[in-house]
């Protein structure tokens, strides 16, 4: 008897131990870190947070069972990223996806390995993120955006809405560690096309307005955008200046001109976190990002904001508004 209750007792605890195992979810819950250099506010109004949730959904993640998302937003400012990569390390994070150059490089001093998926680079072999495009070769992998081709069609684009364009401001952001070669390229290819190129630095609400009052006392005819995170969170600042100071303007986000802003060349960054979540999965089911080819860009689109041309009293010529793969009106 004493024998057949202590087998009772054990196959009962084995039991009670059980339970609690078969009452766990199947499968792994994920922790994804989302790192954006901009706020949590543009991320949102640019439908870039909606995007990665939504190709995650596709992919059948479902948020709160297959994964929970640590969301991390410096607000546009440098001197917060190392403490945001710390806390993202010590949430033991398995992937993290990144937005925006200031990250990069911190992420790479703050772990050797957390695979890191970048949504915006536009060179990443250059900038030190991979060996090579095809196989990257470290923690980092992702979506290169090729944005310094870009500026030659920047200068190209204005040119045709302006047939007089002379002198052109670049409204450019120092902590952005790709835009000094930049700007040295489009001053490069004005010079060729007999046009003055303007820097202007803007790494602050308060340089950005500054800046456009060195563009009206330096008397550019324009101005291009660079590319940046931060410039993205303050697209309706920027645009709204421009508008004011008369200045046609030309950035390489899509979303510019829905904020007011004059025109945009460019690809469509919105779906690069859309496509983010196919690289995010392929890294929790095994892959190594260091195998996982760098994706580019294919088709870039033309946005111009009529509306917006109207108010600073310019004409866009017929043929461009033909060229357009989106008119605002």
């Amino acid at each position: 008897m004493n024998r057949r209750k202590l087998l009772v007792a054990f196959g009962l605890g084995a039991l009670a131990e059980a339970l609690p195992a078969l009452a766990q979810p199947k499968g792994q819950v994920w922790r994804i870190g989302f790192f954006y250099f901009g706020s949590r506010q543009s991320a949102l109004e640019t439908g870039r947070y909606n995007a990665f949730l939504q190709g995650m959904r596709e992919l059948g993640y479902a948020e709160g069972k297959q994964f929970v998302l640590e969301g991390r937003f410096a607000d546009g400012k440098t001197e917060g990223v190392p403490a945001l990569a710390a806390e993202l390390v010590k949430a033991k994070v398995d992937v993290i996806v990144a937005t925006g150059t200031p990250l990069y490089g911190v992420l790479q001093q703050a772990t050797t390995s957390i695979p890191v998926v970048i949504t915006v680079s536009p060179d990443p072999v250059s900038e030190g993120y991979a060996k090579s495009l095809a196989r990257p070769g470290g923690i980092i992998t992702g979506l290169s955006t090729r944005n310094i081709d870009l500026d030659p069609k920047h200068i190209e684009t204005l040119a045709s809405a302006m047939p007089k364009l002379a002198r052109i401001a670049v409204l450019w952001n120092a902590t952005n560690s790709n835009h000094a070669p930049r700007v040295k390229n489009i001053q490069a290819a004005a010079k060729k096309l007999g046009m003055q190129a303007l820097g202007v630095n803007g790494r602050t609400p308060q340089e950005i307005e500054q800046g456009f009052a060195t563009m009206t006392r330096e008397r550019a005819d324009a101005v291009i955008v660079l590319t940046d995170t931060f410039f993205v969170q303050q697209m309706r600042q920027i645009a709204e200046l421009a508008i004011k100071h008369r200045l046609p303007s030309i950035f390489g986000v899509n979303e510019y001109p829905e904020a007011g802003g004059l025109m945009s060349y460019g690809q469509d960054i919105t779906a690069n976190f859309h496509r983010a979540a196919t690289f995010v999965d392929k890294i929790l089911k095994g892959s190594r990002p260091g195998d996982l080819p760098f994706e580019q860009p294919m088709k870039f689109n033309l946005v111009i904001n009529r509306k917006t041309a109207k108010a600073i009293g310019l004409t866009i010529p017929q043929e461009l508004v033909l060229r357009a793969d989106k008119v605002i009106e």
